[in-house]
């Protein structure tokens, strides 16, 4: 079944994807922001019974994944470690020296709200993570 888009409000998505991309240039190409924190990517679908809202964190363990419920407002926060190739994760192994030459996969800590509709039943939301996908179940009243 074909997945039926919602209209944006007036070029929203190309916004933010240009929001993004200012982001990225004034980042620049050895840009290190070890400080600050990163908004995951969603997608909020909404059918009879409820609404999902899908959260891509890839590389994050779920066990470092926050998930508030509070006042009509999801909060979402966590961390992602920097990505680094297998062999030198392995704490046995003793590799050379690593150079960086592109870092865009966003790490440290991340955050993120969503404000809810005011028909979710918040006292039955539910979430699983799989495949680097946080899917949270928001059931309608």
């Amino acid at each position: 079944m074909p997945a039926e888009s919602a209209a944006e409000p007036n070029f929203g998505n190309m916004a933010r994807q240009m929001g993004k991309m200012m982001d990225q240039f004034h980042t620049g190409f050895f840009g290190f922001r070890p400080n600050e924190t990163w908004t995951p990517s969603v997608n909020l679908y909404e059918d009879e019974t409820g609404y999902m809202l899908c959260v891509d964190l890839a590389g994050v363990d779920k066990n470092k994944i926050d998930v508030v419920v509070a006042e009509n407002q999801l909060r979402l926060r966590g961390q992602r470690p920097v990505p680094l190739p297998p062999q030198h994760t392995d704490q046995q192994q003793q590799p050379g020296r690593l150079r960086v030459h592109l870092m865009e996969i966003d790490n440290g800590g991340f955050s993120r709200e969503v404000e809810l509709p005011q028909n979710v039943n918040q006292d039955a939301v539910q979430a699983t993570y799989r495949n680097g996908m946080l899917w949270i179940v928001l059931p309608k009243k």
